[in-house]
């Protein structure tokens, strides 16, 4: 249809620029440019390649076709500067026309077809090119719109002075008037064709980068064509003046300017097949004044054409679609077969469109159903959802014990976990079925207008979706309860939204490890009762575990009197480092207080040191853990060890990630077990926000 021939040139012109890199594609049409000009440097330095061929009926048939496209191009050009009232297009249409007469005249000139050679032979195209060159570059400017609107204004009177000057050159070539009386030798018509030559490739040179700016600006298909078709003719020019008479580089610029105005000519039959109209084929080309206006028509005409398609859609009263099809075919000039298509596709496209919007929306309510949220939130946003895609028909979700109305059409759809639909019509009663259990109701209401089948199977799956949701977030809820007792909260929470992340394996990731252990732990243990062990153990992990998670750590594994933990995963941590840090000044503090009052309880140790580890999943498919491995780890173990009771000891790469605002205190470079060279240690005292 004619109203999106815009976007349908747009479009095109997007997709040839995403088929490969544009570097490569420029590359490739400037190789393409240049092949004519070298041919061209081949024929004038080597004569012996310029062939004589002399055949007036051929160049009679080649320049008249030439013409014929010109004109073809220039009234399609005209109809739509008339159209749009645009001053470019009007332009555009007189250059293509004023060439169209000038090749006709030339055409005509040919040796023997009328006359014998004469100057106006030689001249007329040169001349035609040159002024075609003028109409192209002035075309390329963008016009304050008063001037623009006097120009477009004045198409006539500018279409009757293109064709004066295409008959008074006729008049004074055919009449044999002086100096166009006799043929021009050699050196008499150097001059002139190097004057037009350099004017024309000026001139065509202006334009054809002017108009690649505005292709920048607006990609279309046309304004390639057009570029291609200045730069061809820019060439023409040059052999103009370079050519012989009736030799290969003179029949080079008769071949160029036909593959220019030819492939103008392409590009728009390509664009007319796309849009099966001629109306917008040289949109593209218009001022930009012009295109907002189009943009702004097309908004408004397909937004007023969507209107009335959901209006008849709900039931509403209003204007018969065939009389909006009518009045969009008057302002886009739409085809007879084109209207009828409209017309018949307005019904099911304004059911369509809601029935789509409708299950878009349950579709976006599904994936809600996945998301680990709690079941009132999860509720409000499964139902702004519905709010928006099921409008203007209003639904509501009653829950059991909470908000179901005490009517007969709620009661009986909760009782019988079927469909209830009153007498009216109006009104579509659905329960919400959890694990066989009535949770609620659904309730769906239309002013306008009864519920249709279709209508209410959508319904019927919207409330087997609010009912999963439902179901989900009492799962999650009990689930997540469960998870959070035996494993991290953040793994628990990365395993219930995605549960494919329990999967075996890992991936390398930058990280900082903690490590704590109880100095003096075994002669603890050795001399007290197992149950007083487990006690001393559960108290302390009780309260170092909270500033670990606190901090966004994920607590790895307790092995014995030891915790480890780990930061920058499962969820990612820019600060992971700093984090760590002051998890492990937390934890020596708040374990220093619950060891205040029992002088034989022992006391933490931590090591803390950042860089790679793996991290996943780590055992057999029966059974596995969420761990952490690599030499990082080991590191912290052994940093660990060289911390006294109550001391955190971090490495080099933690203490860079800290900055400037951790106080500590060298430790020198001291000897690892595992580690082949010294090791750089800090006993950390304290990080400043």
């Amino acid at each position: 249809m004619a109203v999106t021939g815009q976007s349908t040139q747009t479009t095109a012109a997007d997709s040839g620029t995403r088929s490969g890199a544009p570097g490569v594609q420029a590359a490739v049409w400037a190789l393409h440019m240049a092949l004519p000009l070298l041919a061209l440097w081949l024929l004038v330095t080597r004569p012996e390649f310029d062939v004589r061929w002399e055949h007036s009926e051929s160049h009679f048939a080649m320049v008249l076709v030439a013409a014929l496209i010109n004109v073809g191009l220039g009234v399609l050009v005209f109809r739509g500067a008339a159209r749009r009232h645009d001053a470019r297009l009007l332009l555009v249409a007189l250059a293509f026309l004023l060439a169209a007469g000038f090749f006709a005249l030339h055409a005509l000139e040919s040796p023997g077809i009328i006359l014998e050679e004469n100057a106006g032979f030689l001249l007329s195209v040169p001349v035609g090119l040159f002024l075609a060159a003028i109409l192209a570059a002035v075309s390329s400017i963008e016009f304050a719109e008063s001037g623009a609107a006097r120009l477009a204004a004045a198409r006539v009177p500018l279409l009757a002075a293109t064709a004066a000057v295409v008959a008074v050159w006729g008049v004074w070539s055919f009449g044999e008037l002086p100096p166009l009386d006799r043929p021009l030798t050699s050196e008499q018509a150097e001059r002139p064709l190097l004057l037009l030559a350099v004017g024309g490739m000026a001139l065509y040179g202006i334009a054809a980068a002017r108009y690649y700016l505005i292709h920048r600006r607006r990609p279309a298909v046309i304004l390639i064509s057009l570029i291609t078709a200045f730069v061809l003719l820019a060439e023409a020019m040059l052999a103009v003046a370079l050519g012989r008479n009736w030799h290969a580089s003179w029949w080079e610029w008769h071949v160029l300017m036909l593959i220019a105005f030819a492939f103008v000519a392409y590009s728009a039959y390509i664009q007319y097949r796309r849009e099966g109209s001629p109306t917008g084929l040289f949109h593209g080309v218009a001022l930009g004044r012009t295109i907002e206006r189009i943009r702004q028509d097309h908004a408004a005409a397909l937004e007023e054409m969507a209107t009335a398609m959901r209006r008849h859609a709900e039931g509403a009263d209003g204007e018969p679609l065939s009389r909006v099809a009518d009045r969009l075919a008057g302002r886009f000039q739409l085809t007879e077969r084109q209207l009828e298509v409209l017309e018949r596709a307005a019904d099911a496209l304004g059911a369509e469109r809601a029935q789509r919007r409708r299950l878009g929306g349950l579709v976006r309510v599904g994936r809600e159903a996945r998301v680990i949220r709690d079941e009132t939130e999860l509720l409000d946003r499964a139902m702004s959802i519905v709010a928006e895609t099921f409008a203007p028909d209003r639904v509501s979700v009653h829950l059991a014990g909470r908000d179901v109305p005490d009517d007969p059409w709620h009661e009986q759809a909760m009782g019988s976990l079927e469909a209830v639909e009153p007498p009216d019509g109006r009104r579509y009663v659905v329960p919400l079925d959890v694990k066989g259990n009535a949770a609620g109701t659904l309730e769906a209401r239309r002013e306008v207008g009864t519920f249709g089948e279709a209508d209410r199977s959508v319904l019927r799956s919207l409330a087997n979706q609010l009912s999963i949701v439902l179901e989900n977030a009492r799962l999650y809820h009990q689930l997540e309860g469960l998870f959070r007792t035996y494993m991290s909260p953040d793994v628990a929470t990365a395993l219930l939204a995605d549960p494919d992340q329990a999967g075996l394996g890992g991936s390398v990731t930058e990280v900082s490890v903690l490590m704590a252990d109880l100095r003096g732990f075994t002669p603890f243990s050795d001399r007290v009762r197992p149950d007083e062990v487990v006690a001393m153990l559960n108290e302390y992990f009780g309260a170092v575990v909270p500033v670990i998670l606190h901090e966004g750590g994920t607590v790895v594994q307790f092995v014995g009197d030891a915790v480890m933990a780990v930061f920058n995963a499962p969820a990612r941590q820019p600060d992971h480092a700093r984090r760590a840090a002051r998890a492990a000044l937390r934890l020596q503090h708040v374990a220093a207080g619950i060891a205040a009052g029992r002088q034989d309880w022992p006391r933490f140790r931590v090591g803390v040191t950042t860089g790679p580890a793996l991290v996943g999943n780590v055992g057999s498919a029966e059974f596995r853990n969420f761990a952490c491995i690599g030499d990082t780890t080991n590191l912290a173990a052994r940093l660990e060890g060289l911390a006294e009771p109550g001391q955190v000891v971090v490495g080099a790469a933690t203490l860079a990630g800290l900055g400037d605002g951790a106080e500590v205190t060298p430790l020198g470079a001291v000897e690892l077990k595992g580690k082949p060279d010294p090791v750089e240690a800090f006993v950390l005292h304290r990080v400043t926000p």
